[in-house]
């Protein structure tokens, strides 16, 4: 047989699979969201679901096997997570707020497993899933090709690309960061109990705004933040809830979307930022920086996190993982010299993360609050120099030089997926499936 036949049968197959009527695809029978997350992840639905044929179609076999490949290559980064979460996270709270997070379940279960309550917010929309049997062959396939792409870089690169999630997943009957959630939920073993669309009046008290399925109607109604509510477990263990919000965490909109306020009704709690574009560096996002600081008991980030002269090392203590150089080139005046200081003696971090997302360019702070009348021991590289507003009172300056910043290193192929959006090719996109 020549060696291009089991190619060209396969795309024989697709076609013969979205010219079939979509009326053999239709039930009147509702899925859950259980089994719709776990067909989007590529993950057979459970035997008496009527999403079960369409799992013996040769695309969807395709999409299975392809997100088999790329989440068992991730698991095994995904291991050094836990790892590094069950030796230095030990002092874990209820709530996690994950800002600028996006869809970034991912990360947030594998760091915090634990926790009650999750709280993610990013500008993407929350996004719909209607009834799959409801769609089209074509409408699914595209779908399960958007999903592919859509985590390309956070599976490359440990984070999402905000302009090219717009892009992705902004258009069809699936959109938006649910899908993802789905996914990453059924990829990690969660079960979905509950899935609601909820928004928040401006005292953050949270109302319901209806079923999974009209997300754009429901979108529609309030002036506060909106989202997605889903309520999950891990096997057999207890229910834990996710929040997602789509909403401006700048000081214009956080200031009248209710979100601090529902944030703040769910007391001290466990923060973690990552390849959050530096914006908590800059005057716009003073609110949120300085809710963020007051209201957690940790705080664990990277370096575009919140600067470190926003931690009084009197009232924190401060733990430093990994390797810190030079912000990219793309988030000027970001450099911090005392993080450079700081990370002198750091302890090893074995695992990539954030924008520098190679091994041995990463890097984490882990701020723990201290009790009352307890007193930090004081590195003195964190009582000199200014690199940001003086919140923290500070010692005599010595006088010495600063040290010059590193110059920022090159990864201009291991960035292709991030700089996609300036214009250059992302490897980690699938090409599109014949229709």
């Amino acid at each position: 047989m020549p060696a291009f036949m089991p190619r060209k049968l396969t795309f024989i197959l697709i076609a013969v699979w979205l010219a079939l009527p979509a009326s053999l695809a239709r039930s009147a029978e509702p899925v859950t969201a259980n089994d719709t997350a776990r067909f989007l992840a590529g993950l057979s639905p459970s035997a008496g679901s009527p999403l079960a044929a369409l799992t013996n179609d040769g695309l969807w076999r395709e999409h299975e096997h392809y997100f088999n490949s790329i989440f068992e290559r991730e698991d095994a980064k995904l291991s050094k997570v836990r790892a590094f979460s069950q030796s230095q996270l030990t002092d874990k709270h209820d709530t996690l707020l994950y800002l600028f997070s996006g869809p970034d379940f991912l990360y947030a279960t594998n760091l915090f497993p634990n926790a009650s309550t999750y709280v993610l917010a990013g500008l993407e929309p929350a996004g719909d899933i209607p009834q799959l049997t409801s769609l089209s062959r074509p409408a699914v396939a595209e779908t399960l090709h958007n999903l592919e792409n859509s985590l390309g870089t956070i599976l490359n690169y440990s984070f999402f690309i905000t302009q090219k999630m717009k892009t992705q997943l902004s258009t069809g009957p699936v959109y938006g960061t649910l899908p993802v959630l789905y996914v990453f939920m059924a990829r990690t073993g969660k079960t979905i109990h509950e899935v609601s669309f909820v928004g928040l009046d401006p005292e953050g008290n949270v109302q319901d705004l209806g079923p999974v399925g009209d997300g754009r109607k429901a979108m529609q109604s309030g002036s506060g933040a909106k989202g997605v509510k889903i309520v999950f477990s891990d096997g057999s263990g207890p229910h834990q809830t996710l929040y997602y919000f789509s909403t401006n965490l700048a000081d214009d909109g956080v200031r009248r979307s209710g979100f601090l306020a529902f944030c703040a009704k769910l007391g001290p709690a466990d923060s973690f930022l990552k390849s959050a574009s530096y914006l908590l560096h800059g005057g716009n996002f003073a609110r949120v920086r300085s809710f963020l600081v007051d209201h957690s008991a940790t705080v664990l980030e990277d370096d575009s996190g919140i600067p470190l002269a926003y931690f009084d090392p009197r009232k924190w203590r401060l733990q430093p993982f990994g390797h810190y150089l030079a912000p990219l080139g793309i988030f000027p005046n970001t450099y911090q010299p005392r993080m450079a200081e700081l990370f002198r003696n750091a302890a090893p971090l074995d695992f990539g993360i954030g924008y520098l997302w190679r091994k041995n360019e990463s890097n984490l702070l882990l701020a723990t609050r201290l009790p009352p009348g307890a007193e930090a021991e004081i590195n003195p590289s964190l009582t000199t120099g200014s690199d940001s507003p003086p919140t923290v009172v500070e010692g005599p300056k010595p006088h010495r030089k600063r040290p010059p910043a590193p110059p920022t290193p090159r990864r201009s192929n291991g960035l292709r997926g991030f700089f996609s959006v300036f214009g250059f090719d992302d490897p980690a996109a699938r090409p599109r499936p014949p229709k």
